[in-house]
């Protein structure tokens, strides 16, 4: 009978790409995940691996197993939320991801409603970024997060992670009040072509932030000279009110704005989700995340 665990690890190793990365990122050695794997290979009896330089890669029987392996792993997670809906209230532990606007705003209102109503359990909250939200779900370091996508840079399709929307919102352009522009237009190259010689504030970079900023800046036309890099919003929108650049911030993020910011609401949107491990949904601490984030967002 082929081991649970050792399909869990071909199938990190079908997302990761490496060996190494799969050891990685489960604290195991490389010589550990590589004997499980040859262990899985005979209790399979056919090749699942194939050697490609000094990377391995998956054979057709391989990848085919990783498909009923999402599926056996998605059934043992409807089995343990079943498993929790019939124990009496809610509690225990909640690993939170999410991105740090919304650990301003929604999480902070989404943790209160479960104190109120469920007392015994235990949220703990870690800042990712929405690119690394699924490697956390399977490697169990999280339970739930909020994740988000830009127009721009759309979520890859995962069939390892459920998630459920929460809310869209338009995404503003940040500048001061010396750097402001008149716009002729509404278009996206109306509007941000002015800027196209200023210095720019982005995410850092290999977040979904900075792709969507750049991204964004090249459909209107230019290239953005980016000078400074970081992901809190709070911080962009200080930068571009003393005119140290232009930058992008969504509308969650303009309640309470620094004075000689100026705000210009642009036709580009940001997408927020909760996500997590396939299966999982009907978890009742899940479930109830799910219901205190959406009514965090009224």
């Amino acid at each position: 009978m082929l081991d649970v665990r050792r399909l869990y690890l071909l199938r990190e190793l079908d997302r990761r790409g490496t060996i190494a990365a799969v050891a990685e990122a489960l604290t195991f050695t490389a010589s550990a995940v590589s004997q499980q794997l040859s262990v899985l290979e005979r209790e399979a009896g056919v090749a699942l691996l194939e050697r490609s330089g000094r990377r391995v890669i998956l054979t057709p029987a391989g990848r085919s197993l990783v498909a009923h392996a999402d599926a056996v792993l998605e059934r043992l997670e409807l089995a343990v939320a079943e498993l929790a809906s019939a124990r009496e209230g809610i509690g225990g532990s909640l690993r939170i991801g999410t991105f740090p606007s919304g650990g301003h705003t929604i999480v902070p209102a989404a943790l209160a409603e479960l104190a109120q109503r469920h007392p015994a359990l235990e949220p703990m909250v870690q800042e990712i970024d929405s690119a690394r939200v699924s490697d956390g779900l399977r490697a169990g370091e999280l339970d739930v997060a909020l994740v988000h996508d830009y127009d721009f840079v759309p979520a890859s399709p995962d069939t390892t992670v459920d998630e459920v929307p929460l809310l869209e919102e338009p995404m503003y352009l940040a500048t001061n009040t010396a750097t402001k522009t008149t716009s002729r237009g509404n278009t996206l190259a109306e509007l941000l072509g002015p800027y196209a010689e200023a210095p720019w504030i982005t995410a850092r970079e290999g977040t979904t932030g900075h792709a969507m900023a750049v991204r964004a800046c090249q459909a209107a036309g230019f290239q953005p000279r980016i000078h400074h890099q970081v992901n809190d919003f709070r911080t962009a929108l200080g930068l571009a009110a003393i005119g140290q650049g232009a930058g992008f911030v969504p509308e969650m993020a303009t309640a309470h704005p620094p004075a000689g910011v100026v705000l210009t609401k642009l036709p580009l949107f940001r997408r927020s989700r909760v996500a997590f491990r396939a299966g999982g949904g009907t978890h009742p601490a899940i479930a109830a995340f799910v219901a205190a984030a959406r009514a965090a967002v009224g």
